[in-house]
């Protein structure tokens, strides 16, 4: 055997033994760190597997409701959206709750509606901007149904100029006061939506109309 032999078999079991020494201290936490490893990985595709199933299962159920409001079946779309708002997962719930006034509204209890979007704009647990949208949804609704007290004590805080409901908002309560004989509140609130090139054409156009009825009238002062 040559020295070159000799040296290279030495070196091996030297480095064998110092890989078992190390197997021998190291390897049990080694299996430990890839079984957790494969745990956690399983149970991250579980949970992903099981909350794309709840979603798509409320999303299905959600869709069998917003059928059976379309096809005018309008009393088993509430009971539907209102046992989605019961077990529904992640947003469908809120948006049942929301649905579910509307459609009370088609069908001509707006009284009922009303009470479900003020109860959505009085839950501190709902994010604010789906609240200010009950409100403003409730204030739509009492501007042909209420009064201009009814209205204004809804959305007056929505007509600022830095809310994003801004527009519909003063809309509303414009048409509340002009209902109301308010005729100088109305064009006020109407000349507010005309000048703001922030506003969608179309509502900006409606409150141009209106400006220009109210001022055609002799009522704007």
């Amino acid at each position: 055997m040559s020295d070159d032999s000799f040296i290279r078999e030495v070196n091996e079991e030297i480095r064998r033994e110092q890989a078992q020494a190390l197997w021998d201290r190291f390897g049990p936490a080694i299996l430990g760190i890839a079984i957790l490893i494969v745990l956690g990985t399983a149970a991250v595709v579980g949970y992903r597997y099981w909350d794309e199933s709840r979603a798509n299962r409320s999303g299905d159920a959600f869709s069998a409701a917003l059928k059976l409001a379309n096809d005018g079946k309008r009393d088993e779309a509430i009971a539907a959206l209102d046992q989605l708002e019961k077990d529904g997962y992640g947003a469908y719930p809120l948006l049942a709750r929301m649905r579910a006034a509307t459609v009370k509204a088609d069908k001509g209890d707006v009284d009922g509606a009303v009470k479900d979007f003020d109860e959505v704009a009085a839950d501190n647990a709902i994010p604010a901007g789906i609240r200010d949208i009950a409100r403003l949804r409730a204030a739509l609704l009492l501007v042909d149904h209420g009064s201009y007290a009814d209205v204004s004590s809804r959305i007056e805080a929505l007509t600022a100029d830095t809310n994003p409901l801004r527009h519909s908002a003063r809309e509303a309560l414009g048409l509340a006061a002009w209902k109301d004989g308010k005729s100088a509140d109305a064009l006020k609130l109407f000349d507010q939506i005309s000048s703001d090139e922030a506003a969608p054409r179309n509502v900006r156009q409606r409150a141009q109309l209106m400006s220009e009825l109210i001022r055609g009238s002799g009522n704007a002062s």
